[in-house]
């Protein structure tokens, strides 16, 4: 199906072992040998991955092409495949995202991509906007068939939330349609890669299946066994579950304190969370408690751009002016009694002129946000706690397992991006900010403004009577004190 589909955009994706490695050198092959000319361009991140997964092993490039190659109809000089026709295999790697202008001048005939989920966004849509084919005269069959991409992935990796929303989410399986120009404008489709398809490994290594199921993390499994794209393996939030953090919208007491947090954006996304403190144990729904100390995260704003057809744009802005975005802000706090707001350390930065926070807090017609400087300290270190740990903590919960951060249902993007993140590869300690993380980054704000810590009561100096010190922020005008 993935080889004779119409569609021109394919993502061939799911679980390991489904033939996927197999049908791009298949493919490859067939298309340069029918179509003299083709320049076929084959990816993978990492140059080394090319060689171990396509050129050498048993049903590698040199095996499939070893008859060819000695009577001359094919010659492999490093990384080129050249075919009696004139059509080329270009094995090539684009490692970092400045690797990506290398292929500026590339005229990609066919874009295949191993393992797209180990791509950004950005190396993707610049690679697919070098796909293009003038002068090739293909067969009657391929007409209107070229040029094309043909990828395949796993869930997870650094790209598992931009393959999940460009090609999964919102669209059937198997089911063909037109993108929009802002999307490339191409024929695109999903088909689900799945064990069960490849007969060649349930008859050659029956056992393979086991061999899955024993990788010994439930998510991996669910993630290679069964191409669940729900799960992700690596991700820094391993601890985030839908059905334990999202909950259905409720009416939130009048009397718990209400705050917001920011991260500034224009280009990428901005995103606005508005929280809610318990001041007590509150059964929420059914099967659905929040602990005293809790944080709600009732609402979200952010600014992430739509096309033509009103899908999102994956970490793309909305380049609205501060003043905007203030007026925004002020406008969807819908007059709760906000106590404070943090915001992106980064937005009080002055440069000649008035900060991004300053003009938020203009915002047009006198009707803006104010805001003071969120906590930016990402990773613990000399003995300052670190945003991502209070950010994991209240993910796993008090003492007695219960969860301390909750999300309304309706943070669509938050429950989104939040789960998806991955660790950054040379600082685990820290995630990989390439990805879309604003949200995350907005959360830790909101979290750092009232840290919380496995302590006992008793070793935590209690507070003046009527009055309660909110940690972490600069004091607001409120006087930074709170009667409850």
């Amino acid at each position: 199906m993935a080889f004779n589909t119409e569609a021109t955009e394919t993502f061939f994706g799911g679980a390991a072992g489904g033939g996927k490695s197999h049908l791009i050198r298949s493919a490859a092959i067939t298309w340069c040998t029918e179509i003299p000319g083709l320049q076929v361009y084959l990816f993978r991140r990492i140059g080394g991955d090319l060689v171990k997964n396509h050129m050498e092993g048993p049903n590698g490039f040199r095996a499939l092409l070893a008859g060819w190659v000695a009577c001359g109809f094919v010659t492999i000089v490093e990384d080129e495949i050249r075919f009696w026709n004139g059509s080329k295999i270009y094995l090539c790697h684009c490692k970092d995202e400045k690797d990506r202008f290398k292929y500026q001048g590339a005229e990609i005939h066919v874009l295949l991509i191993d393992e797209l989920t180990h791509f950004t966004d950005k190396i993707y849509r610049y690679l697919r906007g070098r796909v293009r084919m003038v002068g090739i005269e293909v067969p009657e069959k391929y007409k209107g068939r070229f040029p094309r991409i043909l990828c395949s992935g796993n869930p997870g990796g650094i790209g598992h939330q931009f393959v999940k929303s460009t090609f999964i989410d919102g669209a059937a399986a198997y089911k063909v349609y037109r993108t929009p120009k802002t999307e490339g404008g191409m024929l695109r489709q999903y088909i689900p890669a799945k064990l069960e398809d490849n007969p060649a490994m349930n008859d050659n290594d029956p056992e393979y299946e086991d061999r899955l199921h024993g990788l010994g993390s439930e998510s991996l499994v669910r993630a290679m066994r069964h191409g669940d794209w729900d799960i992700v393996e690596g991700a820094y939030f391993d601890n985030f579950r839908r059905e334990r953090h999202v909950i259905r919208p409720f009416a939130i007491p009048e009397h718990w304190i209400r705050f917001r947090a920011g991260d500034w954006g224009s280009a990428k996304p901005f995103a606005f969370g508005w929280f809610a403190v318990a001041s007590e144990d509150t059964i929420a729904g059914p099967g659905v408690v929040i602990p005293r100390g809790a944080l709600v995260m009732y609402r979200e704003w952010y600014g992430v751009k739509r096309d033509a057809q009103g899908k999102f744009i994956p970490d793309t802005g909305l380049k609205l002016h501060a003043e905007a975005v203030g007026a925004g802000v002020r406008f969807r706090d819908y007059g709760d009694s906000i106590t404070y707001g943090v915001l992106d350390p980064a937005a009080f930065n002055q440069d000649g002129g008035p900060s991004i926070a300053e003009r938020m807090a203009k915002g047009e017609n006198g009707e803006g946000a104010t805001f003071t400087r969120a906590d930016n300290k990402r990773t613990p270190g000399r003995g300052a706690m670190g945003g991502w740990d209070q950010l994991r903590s209240r993910l796993t919960g008090d003492e007695d397992g219960r969860a301390l951060l909750f999300f309304f249902s309706t943070c669509t993007h938050t429950i989104r991006t939040l789960p998806a993140l991955q660790h950054d590869q040379t600082n685990p300690e820290d995630l990989d900010t390439s990805q879309e993380d604003h949200a995350a980054d907005m959360v830790r704000y909101g979290c750092m403004s009232r840290p919380w810590f496995k302590k006992p009561l008793e070793q935590v100096a209690p507070p003046k009577p009527g009055m309660v010190q909110l940690p972490g922020p600069p004091e607001p005008a409120t006087g930074g004190r709170i009667r409850i």
